[in-house]
């Protein structure tokens, strides 16, 4: 079975933990390499995160508990990538 190798989701959060604290939990998931969490959106109490998560054999279910631990939920899956190496897109005129 194909590991995951990058995985984009769309999170809603908590103000705490900072996008700082949860991309260092996020980091210390095995077969997790990077995290990069953009600020998308700031309401009264939640904030709106873009997670962009790479590495070698990403757990999904991991992932998710450990988001969910942190009062945060998955409100998309974006972009998955799967194989033995990152596919990138390809823009064309179309797009």
């Amino acid at each position: 079975m194909s590991e995951i190798r990058r995985i984009v989701l769309d999170v809603l959060k908590p103000h705490r933990p900072s996008v700082v604290e949860m991309s260092k939990k996020l980091t210390s998931i095995k077969g997790v390499d990077g995290v990069n969490c953009t600020l998308d959106e700031v309401d009264q109490e939640t904030e709106s995160v873009r997670v962009t998560i790479e590495g070698s054999a990403i757990d999904f279910e991991k992932v998710e508990q450990t988001l969910r631990e942190n009062g945060a939920v998955i409100h998309s899956v974006d972009s998955v990538s799967v194989g033995k190496k990152l596919v990138e897109d390809v823009r064309t005129p179309q797009s």
